[in-house]
Formats: structure tokens, sequence, C-alpha cells
């Protein structure tokens, strides 16, 4: 998790992260028992699918953390569904195969697809979750986003707590009102002393937060725009596109060339603020816009 400065037992990201999202082609008893034990509903929500038809239409109705493919007999339609991780490589894949010699081309032949990792059930049962949820979309986008951008001057606790639940939610919607209660403080409070010292809009954050998910979304090449709009909780591709335009100054259609480092510089060079003077740090060509983000 994110460094954070709080002593509360619990930080503040994982308290309030959403359960992860799982997708499971299993036609076997075995591990779908193997799935629901080690991802009980009360910590994730798993998405149980027999087709490969159910199996794409999750793909693209709402953000996937990870994938699961029993290719236990080697089915025809499971081997459909495998080939789906070369068009989703941001979506780890897992396969979920008994320990048999029968199986035991099972591995290359996922690796060369793109696997993340092969799961045997009845071997790996006790330790799936450990293998599992390090690798996950959401975990590794909130890592891969731990540290603020430093040109943001997000230093305070509050601001460092504030970004660390954004970015645990891995691209997904989320209101002030919600981020406020996970940090103990209100709404107006939370917005107020976020943008403190020149420090970009709250609001703006949240939407950058969520670009910077489409941006990796929009690199797979199973996913078009409206899709990515889908998964993330758009209320459109226009919404997605108008977003982009007024935090990033970009078209979506040109999110999947730009690295997060490049988000970063365009959302600093004058989109962090939607109403300051026009000599501010984070503020020139801002104009007035509203944020049209999460509430």
């Amino acid at each position: 998790m994110p460094h954070s400065s709080s002593s509360a037992a619990t930080p503040p990201a994982a308290a309030s992260a959403p359960p992860p999202s799982l997708l499971v082609l299993a036609l076997r008893d075995r591990p779908r028992g193997m799935l629901r034990t080690a991802f009980p509903r009360r910590r994730s929500r798993t998405l149980f699918t027999r087709t490969h038809a159910e199996f794409s239409a999750q793909l693209r109705d709402s953000l996937i953390d990870a994938a699961f493919v029993d290719l236990g007999n080697a089915p025809e339609e499971a081997w459909a569904v495998a080939e789906l991780a070369r068009d989703f490589p941001s979506v780890p894949f897992f396969a979920v195969v008994p320990l048999r010699s029968a199986e035991a081309g099972t591995p290359a032949r996922c690796a060369a697809l793109g696997f993340a990792d092969v799961l045997f059930d009845g071997v790996d049962d006790s330790v799936a979750r450990e293998l599992v949820m390090p690798q996950t979309f959401s975990a590794r986008f909130a890592a891969a986003l731990r540290e603020p951008p430093a040109q943001f001057g997000l230093a305070t606790t509050l601001q460092r707590n504030a970004w660390e639940v954004i970015v645990a939610h891995g691209g997904r919607p989320v209101r002030t009102g919600e981020l406020a209660t996970a940090l103990s403080v209100t709404r107006e409070h939370l917005s107020r002393s976020f943008a403190a010292d020149g420090a970009p809009n709250l609001k703006r954050v949240i939407d950058l937060v969520r670009l910077v998910a489409a941006a990796e979304l929009s690199k797979n090449p199973g996913y078009d725009v409206r899709d990515v709009a889908q998964v993330l909780g758009f209320a459109s591709s226009s919404h997605l596109s108008s977003t982009a335009q007024r935090v990033v100054g970009t078209r979506p259609a040109s999110l999947a060339r730009l690295r997060t480092v490049d988000l970063f510089e365009r959302f600093a060079d004058g989109h962090g603020r939607s109403r300051t003077p026009a000599h501010a740090v984070l503020a020139a060509g801002a104009g007035g816009e509203g944020t049209g983000g999460p509430q």
C-alpha cells in the first residue's frame, strides 16, 4: 500500500478501496469451489461465466481486476477464452488446472498467451489469494501511483491520504463525499484543504486519475473508446471525451499513446484548477470550466 503518515490502524485507502472484481470461466465444480473459498463475497466481487460470449461481454461491461480460465480437460470453449488474454493485457489472466500429466503443456501455452500465472486446483487453494491479489489491475495501478507527482504539491497528510484513496479505486468513480467519509473530515474541509497552497482542485485530481486508468486501458487491443468509458463508469464516450479535453487537453483516441508522466505534465500545465488567476502555477488556460467529474 502507499505510504501514509496516518496513525490509524487501517490506512484510509485500505478501508475504502472497492473489492476486486474477478471474472471466471469455469465448467468444473472444483475450480469454482476453489475460487469461491479464496475470494469470498464479502471481500471480492466474483462473476462466474460458462461461455466465451458471457466472458467477453463482462470484460467490456465493468473494470475487471483479474480473470480466471478453467483449462482442465482443455475444452475448446476455454481455450477460445484464453486467447482473449492477448487482447486485454491490462487484465491479468490466470489458468486453473488440475495437477496431472495430461495438463503438462498447459503452462507453456498459457505463457505464450501472456497469462500472469497458473493455479493448480487442489494444490494452490490455500495460497491463491496471496498469488493473485498483488497482480490485480487495481493493486498494480495503486502501486504505480503510490507517490503523487511532486509538481502537484500534495505535501500534507490529508492531501496524501486523499491521493492514496483515489488511486486505490483504480480509475473507478469516487465521490468527494465518500472520500471525505473515508478520511473522517467534512466534504467542505477536504475540498478546501486539498487545494491549499496552489495544489490542484480535488475534483480535477479525481478526474485525472480516472484518465490515467483510461489511458492504460486504451492500450488494450480489445477495448475501444466506448468500452473504456463503460468499464470506468463514465456516463458515455462523450463524457470521457469532454473530461479528457478539459483535464489533459487531448482526445480519448490519443490517450493510448500517452504515458502517465505525459498526462501529469499536461495536467500541471494549465488544467489543475477550475477557477484561479491566469498566472497561477496550475491555472493557465483553465478558464472557468466546471469539473464535470464525480461529485
